[in-house]
């Protein structure tokens, strides 16, 4: 059966466009990766995925190097004017340029996409050490200080639903919690505090702190601010102290008419 046939069979409405999203997708895991292992990896015959490469490449969606193929700079572009539409993103920078206390950290924003916290912005500050996730990664949300203040909008029996094919979670650390009951402990000392922690429980040697961030408009996902830091220059005056910091910037991140600003 030729390819065509597959995709009339199948039903996909534009099979060239779920093929090339399934390409991207391959590279965004892992790249670069040759002709053939992008083929082998998407089912189809070699010829087939070169022309996929080709007019990705023709996109600036992927660029060719000496050891295969991998995303082009119009990933990138995309991803920045993705975020950029969410008021609390464009208004982020500002805001921690403002704090006395933010200005100096690595600060991230987060959004929750299935059982992963998405990264999605990153305040560098003034510090020498580069910690913190890269723009576009994933964290599971169980173990990262943005993925709990995330996880802390739902109710146990929510988080359990939505994370229940991942248990038990990768143990990422020796800190790391690999059961649910653990996880529902930690947000619930989350949500009584106001505030998530990750006391090195997705990175080795990172202290994690993270508060939600209520969406502007219906329709915004929600959001969470975090910050990175070394767990070694951490101490219980500096979490709370950030922790602070972060809790002031989200209540000035969120939107005077919402009905989370009139609770407060």
């Amino acid at each position: 059966m030729s390819d065509d046939q597959e995709d009339r069979t199948g039903r996909d409405p534009a099979p060239a466009v779920t093929r090339s999203i399934r390409l991207l997708d391959l590279l965004a895991q892992r790249a670069p990766l040759t002709l053939t292992e992008l083929a082998s990896g998407l089912g189809l015959a070699k010829s087939s995925t070169a022309n996929l490469c080709l007019a990705l490449e023709g996109a600036d969606m992927v660029e060719r190097v000496a050891e295969g193929y991998r995303l082009g700079r119009r990933t990138a572009e995309l991803g920045g004017a993705y975020a950029a539409q969410f008021q609390q993103v464009r208004e982020f920078y500002t805001v921690c340029d403002a704090s006395p206390v933010l200005r100096h950290e690595l600060v991230q924003v987060a959004m929750l996409d299935g059982p992963d916290a998405l990264y999605l912005a990153r305040h560098e500050g003034s510090a020498r050490v580069r910690l913190g996730t890269p723009l576009g990664s994933r964290l599971p949300a169980a173990l990262s200080a943005t993925g709990r203040a995330l996880l802390m909008a739902f109710d146990d029996a929510r988080v359990s639903e939505l994370l229940a094919d991942r248990v038990p979670f990768p143990k990422l650390t020796d800190n790391s919690p690999t059961d649910m009951a653990s996880l529902l402990e930690r947000l619930a000392e989350s949500r009584q505090r106001g505030w998530a922690l990750d006391a090195e429980e997705s990175y080795p040697g990172i202290v994690g702190v993270a508060v939600p961030l209520e969406p502007w408009a219906p329709g915004d996902p929600q959001l969470a601010l975090g910050v990175g830091m070394a767990a070694a220059a951490t101490d219980t005056a500096r979490i709370e102290r950030v922790a602070a910091a972060l809790a002031d910037a989200a209540a000035r991140l969120t939107n005077p008419f919402s009905a989370a600003a009139r609770r407060a």
